[in-house]
């Protein structure tokens, strides 16, 4: 793997990886309120988006008796192995919103003890749109750099919050299409920096 390549094509898309983490944020997709349901609607359709650019293929937003959960996949060799990124797109609603320090949807970047170099603050950054965020600028940045060294799937779930009633559901019907050597879960603690 090149490093330098990696790391020019980090540096050079850096603030349009920020800006669209933010436009995902700005999105109140709380699964747990019927009230905002066209918003998890619209921010499946957004993670479609983006895994598509990414370069995915097969990419679909697939309906459940609930929230969509979003799949999408790129295969470069079948004789590779698969790895399956399992993350959510929901998140949990504010309240109490006197606790917050800024509005939960406008995300803010700011400098604290434990992120010196600034991190994102708003719903979702954390828990888990972030994280699956990443795993698809991940897939991004190794497609354009030629460095993916295996098959990717993706399972990006919109009612994690509220106990995904309709994962197993899409798992048991879809056991084919989410076959995978190994699964990599995009909604855990950090362990540690370096971990």
């Amino acid at each position: 793997m090149n490093k330098e390549i990696i790391n020019q094509y980090i540096q050079h898309n850096k603030e349009r990886f920020i800006e669209e983490l933010l436009d995902l944020l700005r999105i109140p997709s709380i699964s747990a309120d019927p009230a905002y349901k066209a918003d998890v609607q619209r921010t499946a359709e957004k993670v479609k988006q983006r895994l598509l650019e990414a370069g995915a293929e097969k990419v679909e937003v697939c309906a459940t008796a609930g929230h969509p959960i979003v799949y999408g996949e790129k295969i470069i060799n079948q004789n590779l192995p698969t790895v399956l990124v399992y993350g959510h797109y929901d998140v949990q609603p504010v309240d109490p919103i006197e606790l917050w320090h800024s509005q939960p949807f406008e995300p803010v970047i700011k400098k604290t003890p434990l992120h010196p170099e600034g991190a994102i603050f708003a719903r979702g950054s954390a828990d888990d749109k972030g994280q699956a965020y990443m795993h698809i600028k991940a897939l991004e940045l190794m497609l354009k750099t030629n460095t993916l060294p295996c098959n990717i799937k993706l399972m990006i779930e919109g009612e994690e919050e509220v106990g995904s009633d309709n994962l197993g559901v899409f798992v048991t019907e879809n056991k084919e299409k989410l076959k995978a050597d190994i699964i990599l879960i995009s909604d855990t603690a950090i362990l540690a920096n370096d971990t």
